[in-house]
């Protein structure tokens, strides 16, 4: 299965760390955040990847290369012009012809099994999935609200007592490129005009991830990671 990793933004919350230098490419404990993305899916012979990049997309094409140093296959789509999470995994999957596919944030550090979100995948009966963990305040991300093992809401930021679960959206999918037809063409959010739409309809099914999850969109989120990010 191919592998799109959204690498395209600004990181801006992270300060002068990103100020000549693409957030993927921040250090944790000794490598970059996007390489332990990589290595991950390397793991699991996800082998044939393709990096989204606007943003200093040449440090990440230096650094990389074509991945033949981490013994992977790696190519990059360039977004002239920012095209959100959902324009980019649209353009991507129109340049594919494998009808699924796997797309990943690139700034996020987690242990996924993917073996197991492949194979919940290839249980459900639904052309969408989503990867969920479990978090301790629910108050600072979207929840998923579930029903019959599917997503059928997502409820930003509730309140603790409000909240229909305590699990939240890893950024971890696998797609379906028929299903992405929907999406507008040019700059979209995959969460907002993809996401939200297909759950009120049933679509999303799920893999809930039990181990490490770090994002790092924030100095104090980042800081969390480098003290508690251990991959073997």
């Amino acid at each position: 299965m191919k592998v799109f990793i959204l690498a395209g933004g600004f990181g801006t919350r992270l300060g002068d760390l990103t100020k000549n230098l693409p957030k993927p490419l921040v250090d944790v404990n000794g490598k970059p955040i996007i390489e332990w993305v990589i290595l991950n899916l390397k793991k699991y012979n996800l082998n044939d990847i393709t990096i989204s990049t606007h943003y200093l997309p040449e440090k990440i094409m230096n650094y990389f290369g074509d991945g033949s140093d981490l013994g992977v296959k790696i190519s990059y789509l360039f977004e002239e012009e920012p095209l959100g999470t959902g324009g980019a995994i649209k353009k991507f999957s129109e340049n594919i012809e494998d009808e699924k596919f796997i797309a990943i944030n690139g700034d996020n550090l987690a242990d996924f099994n993917w073996d197991k979100i492949i194979e919940d995948y290839n249980d459900s009966e639904n052309k969408v999935l989503l990867t969920l963990n479990k978090v301790k305040d629910v108050s600072q991300f979207g929840v998923a609200e579930i029903l019959d093992n599917k997503i059928i809401n997502f409820i930003e930021k509730p309140k603790p007592e409000e909240a229909p679960s305590d699990l939240i959206n890893s950024g971890a999918y696998i797609l379906d490129k028929e299903l992405l037809k929907m999406l507008p063409d040019g700059k979209s959010s995959i969460e907002r005009d993809f996401f939200e739409k297909i759950t009120k309809k049933g679509l999303i099914s799920y893999s809930i991830h039990e181990g490490l999850w770090f994002p790092t969109d924030n100095l104090e989120r980042l800081n969390n990671a480098i003290k508690n990010w251990k991959y073997e």
